[in-house]
């Protein structure tokens, strides 16, 4: 079977593939009396929507969201709320060459190995169009989690890393990077224009912090935030790596340094640091939840790449057609709605068992 849908008490299915007449997503078990309507959804659409700056696709989509249902005047009503988001830009011809052989580092070959049958327009179920439900849906779990706030930004490209000591979130929205350090975002223009105007590509590192994460969401072995977390992020097309808190480098500390002390505050524990990034045993302590997201090089460039056609006999493809130089530019809004998706199923899951 395929699977379709993620999340355990508040749920969520995507549909629809690039090529499509349209995509969208079913969000279940939303509590009912939440206020709603496109207009607050729209927004995180809008900072995904492609054509934006030449350093993204130039597909023109509006990604113009409608509710179907799951609302009456203005709220939830507590019922599967369906969201719809119309194609209308899709180039179909761009691919006929896709229909004969399969592209190195797409899922085509691994969905005819599966399927025996392709959809080729674009990926089909497996483009990166597909996103854009997650983000409409995540628009709805942020209504769950109103007291969450989520920030992502993207933290290197191309092997090139912000520096902290530059860290100003108001520069996120004003740079096409969502990059927090001005003079980083001004270096990214040339490696990604480079890459772009040289048919290629490069990949990009996204961190999400969520703040006012309170402590006790999650649970022990099976239901842990932070495996949950990982499962959200790995699921993102072109998402190769998925750190929590220090991550992999933790594995490079001390006990000692590794460890987050903590103090007696006026309102709980105070920590004097983080490298646990806010869960531990799988269960949330309080501190901010901090995900980071590795994505790879997008796959479609113009370089020949040698491949195998259906019949396994040798040849050369390049993917015509608008494609992302920096697929993780436009990936940080997916990671802000897995995020905030993850996280209020986690809320109703710890509301269920402890009141």
């Amino acid at each position: 079977m395929s699977v379709n849908t993620f999340g355990r008490l508040l749920r969520f299915t995507t549909w629809g593939e690039s090529h499509g007449p349209a995509i969208g997503a079913v969000v279940d078990g939303c509590p009912p009396g939440l206020t709603i309507d496109e207009s607050v959804i729209q927004p995180f659409l809008d900072a995904r929507r492609p054509g934006q700056s030449k350093f993204t696709t130039q597909r023109q989509e509006p990604d113009q969201v409608r509710i179907l249902s799951g609302v009456f005047e203005g709220k939830t009503t507590g019922t599967p709320i369906s969201l719809m988001i119309e194609n209308v830009d899709q180039r179909s011809k761009d691919y006929s060459d896709v229909a004969k052989a399969y592209r190195p580092g797409h899922a085509d070959y691994a969905y005819d190995a599966k399927y025996g049958f392709r959809d080729y327009r674009g990926g089909g179920r497996s483009s990166a169009r597909e996103t854009a439900s997650r983000v409409a849906a995540g628009g709805v779990a942020r209504l769950v989690i109103p007291d969450v706030t989520i920030l992502a930004y993207v933290s290197e490209i191309g092997g090139d890393a912000i520096d902290m000591a530059n860290f100003d979130p108001a520069e996120i929205a004003n740079n096409p990077f969502f990059c927090p350090d001005a003079q980083a975002a001004k270096r990214w223009e040339k490696i990604v224009d480079d890459a772009r105007l040289a048919g290629s590509s490069v990949g990009a590192v996204v961190e999400c912090v969520a703040t006012g994460v309170p402590a006790g969401w999650g649970a022990p072995l099976y239901g842990k935030l932070d495996a949950d977390l990982a499962a959200a992020m790995m699921g993102i097309n072109a998402v190769k790596g998925v750190e929590i808190g220090d991550g992999f480098a933790a594995a490079r500390l001390t006990g000692e340094q590794n460890a987050d002390p903590m103090h007696p505050g006026s309102n709980g524990p105070e920590f004097s640091a983080n490298h646990a990034g806010g869960i531990a045993g799988g269960i949330s302590t309080g501190q901010p939840v901090v995900v980071r997201v590795a994505f790879k090089p997008t796959s479609s460039i113009l370089t020949p790449q040698p491949t195998i056609n259906r019949a396994g006999e040798a040849t050369e493809l390049f993917t015509k057609g608008r494609h992302d130089p920096c697929v993780g530019i436009r990936g940080v809004p997916v990671v802000e709605a897995m995020m905030a998706l993850v996280l209020a199923d986690h809320k109703l899951l710890h509301r269920g068992q402890c009141g």
